[in-house]
Parts: C-alpha cells; structure tokens; sequence
C-alpha cells in the first residue's frame, strides 16, 4: 500500500484532469448548456482516476498493460453512453451532438493526464475550447438562417 505522500503526484493530476475539465465546462455553461462546468470536471475526474487506478493496481499486481488499456476501453463505453443520454430529439432534429462530443473528448483529456501525457492534455483543451467558441461563430456565419 502506497502512502499518501507517494501518492500526491497523483493528487495533482486529478486536480489538473478536472480543471482542465472544468476549463471546458465554463464555455459550456455560458453557452447554457445542461451539462456544464461540473459535469466536465467530473467526466475528466472520473477518466483520470480510473487510469490512475488501473495503473497502480496493474503495478502492484504485476497486470498486463493490455489489461490497463480495457479500462480506457470501459471509459469510452461509458462515456457513450453519457453521451447518448443528453442527445435529445427535438422537432425531428437531434440536440446535444456537441455537448455529448464535448463529453466524450473531456473523458479523452481525463485519460491522457492519467497517463501523465500534460502536453496532449492541455493542446486537447485548448483545441477542444477553439472548436467551441471560435468555430462556433464561422458556423454560424456559413449557416443559413
């Protein structure tokens, strides 16, 4: 068993998985979205834990790191499913394609901090903050009213 002060490298990569969550989460507040802030955060939280997880357990127990790859897997399914519960439809047209994409790629940046990959984590962000905000206006420019 780990003692706690091993642990707080970990500690601080589930504090930046759920900021960097968060991070995205506060555009999707202010574009009052159902899911927002905490959802992110938790979605990248909970992404990041179960690789932390996976890993410290895989090294205690000398598991394959195919085995670690399955939870990754079980993430994705997960978060499908996460996904597929806030597309509605609406009028004969679906709504929440992008928050469930959102969700979907912040499980992804929960993950890749779990792997201690900060650098991808961070571009993700920053690439998934552009796709929803700047993006957003070119969509809406080239969009027929």
């Amino acid at each position: 068993m780990e003692s706690i002060l091993a642990q707080i490298p970990m500690f601080l990569q589930l504090l930046i998985a759920t900021s960097l969550g968060m991070l995205i989460g506060v555009e999707r507040t202010l574009a009052h979205k159902t899911a927002g802030l905490r959802t992110y955060g938790l979605v990248s939280l909970g992404s990041c834990l179960f690789v932390l997880t996976a890993l410290t357990v895989g090294q205690t127990m000398s598991i394959d790191e195919s085995d670690v790859m399955r939870v990754v897997a079980g993430i994705i399914t997960g978060i499908g499913f996460l996904g597929a519960g806030v597309i509605i439809l609406r009028e004969q047209t679906a709504v929440g394609l992008t928050t469930a994409a959102g969700l979907w790629v912040t499980a992804g940046i929960g993950v890749a901090v779990g792997f201690g990959l900060y650098g991808l984590a961070i571009a993700t962000a920053a690439l998934t903050l552009m796709t929803l905000t700047v993006f957003w206006y070119v969509e809406h420019r080239i969009t027929p009213q």
